[in-house]
């Protein structure tokens, strides 16, 4: 493979990542319940309303659940595939319905890694500035707290000292290494799309 054709890869890849990240962000703030008239929120809702609005006509939601924004978070990891197999000169005819199973695969990994990250950014801003109100910073709380509350409910505060992120990123990391990276080598990945598990 060429420096240009990587360099083109690594350019769709995270470009598209990024509106990926975007889409997939809509879906778990609606999941989390999070404040839509938090300016972050309104950012993502204005960036994902375009492409949401027509699938929202055909996919309704179901018990709170955002499916349509889903259903587009994996469209887009579907076409973002298609694109790199595509350019690194490949058919993705060949793989067929394998592309829609890394596609799954794929945005699962990025919705366990939005609340990890979500968790690192609440942990340093709780050392750095406990308390303090900042858009971005509730919005990371409101993502972590459901994810947390149950580990909450189970450990015991000791002493003002809240211990359950760490119960928590054990679980997401259980849960990335071994789920989701035993299911892509199952599925047969290709090395060239690996940077989305």
């Amino acid at each position: 493979m060429s420096g240009f054709t990587e360099a083109l890869i690594y350019i769709i890849q995270t470009l598209g990542s990024l509106y990926l990240l975007i889409v997939l962000l809509r879906f778990i703030l609606q999941l989390v319940r999070a404040d839509f008239y938090n300016p972050l929120s309104q950012f993502t809702l204005k960036a994902t309303q375009p492409l949401l609005k027509p699938l929202r006509r055909i996919i309704p939601g179901l018990g709170g659940l955002d499916l349509a924004s889903l259903v587009l978070a994996i469209l887009v990891q579907l076409l973002l595939m298609v694109v790199i197999i595509l350019i690194a000169g490949a058919n993705p005819l060949a793989v067929g319905l394998q592309l829609l199973v890394w596609a799954v695969i794929a945005v699962t990994s990025l919705f366990l890694k939005i609340f990890f990250f979500a968790m690192i950014i609440s942990v340093i801003l709780s050392w750095v500035a406990p308390g303090s109100y900042n858009p971005g910073a509730q919005l990371v709380n409101q993502i972590c707290e459901p994810l947390l509350a149950p580990f909450r409910r189970l450990i015991p505060n000791l002493g003002g000292l809240d211990i359950s992120p760490i119960f928590a990123f054990i679980a997401l990391n259980l849960l990335d290494r071994f789920v989701i990276g035993n299911l892509a080598a199952m599925s047969g990945m290709p090395a060239i799309l690996s940077p989305f598990i």
